[in-house]
């Protein structure tokens, strides 16, 4: 008891003598860090006599109490003599406004992920994500591409160990058979995120891009659900109605598969956007593959449903008219600037 009232009061006239915060900082490191003097007290208290114990574990305690109380004061005391020593300097007027801070912008891949993700929210879709080194399992097999088949060669895969066993997911489609075997039928989900493919880079095309899954399991589902829920989808994103059209298309995770295109929204008579054409190729979707189901552990006789994967770096490129897919990932503030 003796030696930690001989310890509060030390502490005490250091800590009132103290003139900066460094030296304040000092006091507290040498009393209260991990090594300091008061966990040295606490450390001794199990080596003292049991009827002295108590007495001196709250000693410690009280210790470390009214120094952290000292500090805390001294600091206020330096905070306010500083504030006064600037208020007494020549040039220096309180009235005037304080510098404003540099407004920060989202990226816009962010900003059009987030809107989506309310879209969708609101259609009583849940949102998932799943990691970005996938097994081949879940990338490939899983999804009715077995090891010799040639769509695998269409992806130009990343592989992440030897024997192929890990990959850098190609596509977010990945995460449909985790989330068939997670979530119990039925349910909706959509699942954003960074994909990657060994792609020699141009104006159209990157090793790294972003894409957004979508994922229906449902009884009595249809080629009209998926269509209405992508109108939707364009009527959100455009802000008025999008005629769409769908065309064969092969994916060995649906049966049957489309390429959904979209009307131009920017040009009638057709663009540098759409080619010409007045169409723009917007997504792959079509009706989930009976196979993909099984492997899931979902009965297909029972279940059905339809799977989209929208291309969000494409999307944004549409929607600012970005003309080179590289600008989105190459972190330059002038571009990125222009979306604050």
């Amino acid at each position: 008891m003796e030696t930690t009232t001989n310890l509060t009061n030390q502490a005490r006239e250091r800590i009132a003598a103290a003139a900066t915060e460094d030296e304040l900082r000092a006091i507290e490191r040498e009393y209260l860090d991990k090594g300091g003097i008061v966990a040295g007290l606490l450390a001794a208290v199990p080596s003292l006599p049991g009827p002295e114990r108590p007495a001196a574990g709250r000693a410690a305690n009280q210790l470390k109490l009214e120094i952290q109380a000292a500090l805390a004061s001294s600091r206020e005391r330096l905070a306010q003599a500083a504030l006064a020593a600037l208020r007494s300097s020549a040039g220096f007027d309180a009235t005037l406004p304080a510098v404003r801070a540099e407004r920060g912008s989202l990226h816009p891949i962010t900003q059009l992920t987030r809107e989506l993700t309310d879209l969708f929210h609101a259609m009583g879709f849940l949102v998932l994500d799943g990691p970005e080194v996938e097994t081949d399992l879940h990338n490939f097999e899983a999804l009715n591409i077995p090891k010799d088949h040639p769509a695998r060669d269409m992806q130009d895969t990343f592989r992440c160990d030897p024997e192929g066993k890990l990959v850098l997911r190609t596509h977010t489609s990945a995460v449909q058979v985790r989330a068939m075997r997670r979530l119990k039928p039925p349910f909706r989900a959509i699942v954003p995120g960074k994909v990657f493919r060994q792609e020699t880079t141009d104006a159209s095309h990157e090793h790294t891009f972003h894409q957004m899954e979508g994922l229906v399991i449902d009884k009595h589902i249809s080629v009209a659900h998926l269509i209405s829920t992508m109108k939707v989808l364009l009527r959100g994103v455009f802000g008025r109605e999008i005629e769409v059209r769908l065309r064969p298309g092969y994916f060995p995770f649906v049966e049957p598969g489309f390429e959904l295109d979209a009307r131009c929204p920017f040009c009638k008579a057709g663009c540098s956007v759409c080619k010409q054409s007045t169409w723009i190729e917007l997504l792959p979707c079509g009706m989930v593959h009976p196979n993909v189901l099984r492997a899931s552990g979902i009965d297909p006789e029972v279940w059905g449903g339809f799977a989209f994967g929208l291309g969000l770096s494409r999307l944004v490129m549409l929607r600012f008219q970005i003309d080179d897919v590289r600008r989105l990932l190459a972190g330059d503030l002038r571009f990125l600037e222009q979306f604050s």
